[in-house]
């Protein structure tokens, strides 16, 4: 089990269940001191995303988050503010539907009447949070 450094010590990865995230505060100030890559490989495993595909979404080559690996580099301030705003994404979408793979179902189905998915508004900071947006609605019980 994958644990986080810096500014999180001690918390555990894969259950989400911590909720250490509860700012944007905390993540620019995390964002800031840098993020290990071992957060971004974590959290690949941890909600059964490819490496390629979380590179891609924060706008990076999966061999240039392994350099960074090999070099023990950290990420760059913005993508690394971009893999903990995906982080509370998932902490919230968990929270909401139960379960990683629930979650994940939810993010690859199209909109009511769109071909739009939510997993597609991943590529930014402001697309998670347009869905954060909705799984608040969801949690109040507003269609989306």
């Amino acid at each position: 089990m994958a644990v986080l450094t810096k500014s999180a010590p001690g918390i555990s990865i894969p259950n989400f269940s911590n909720h250490w995230i509860e700012s944007d505060v905390q993540i620019f100030k995390y964002a800031m001191t840098g993020v290990a890559t071992d957060l971004f490989y974590s959290f690949a495993e941890t909600v059964k995303m490819g490496n390629k595909s979380l590179a891609a979404i924060l706008h990076l080559s999966s061999r240039t988050i392994s350099n960074y690996h090999q070099n023990k580099q950290t990420l760059e301030p913005v993508q690394g503010e971009h893999l903990l705003k995906l982080i509370a994404l998932y902490d919230k979408g968990i929270e909401i539907f139960g379960s990683i793979e629930e979650f994940n179902y939810w993010l690859n189905k199209p909109f009511w009447q769109s071909n739009e998915k939510p997993f597609d508004r991943l590529v930014t900071p402001v697309g998670i949070d347009l869905i954060l947006q909705e799984l608040d609605q969801l949690a109040y019980g507003y269609p989306v």
